[in-house]
């Protein structure tokens, strides 16, 4: 309960600093789940933007756009879906990276 702010940042960083942040809170956190939150959140932003950079890339054929749209949505959702979560203090893992992480 008392590391619901921790989390909430973690995944509203997405809007303002996406590496960052999770790097912070992972270094400065003593918590485990928030440690475990914060290296999921690092490299699922990481993993994002290389997949909308190579979907940026493929649009001049046009195979990237659905693509584009497809991880352009998932990085919109995913951190909403997480602050959502955490509010009611449930578990949350990001898509692709976080079964690595079960």
């Amino acid at each position: 309960m008392e590391h619901k702010g921790l989390k909430i940042l973690v995944h509203a960083s997405t809007w303002f600093a996406p590496v960052l942040v999770p790097i912070i809170v992972y270094f400065l956190s003593s918590n485990r789940e928030v440690k475990n939150l914060s290296l999921q959140a690092v490299i699922f932003h990481l993993v994002i933007g290389v997949l909308i950079s190579i979907s940026i890339f493929f649009s001049w054929i046009l195979i990237g756009i659905p693509f584009l749209i497809v991880f352009g949505l998932m990085a919109l959702i995913a951190p909403i879906m997480g602050i959502i979560r955490a509010l009611d203090d449930r578990p949350f893992r990001y898509p692709i990276i976080g079964a690595l992480f079960a």
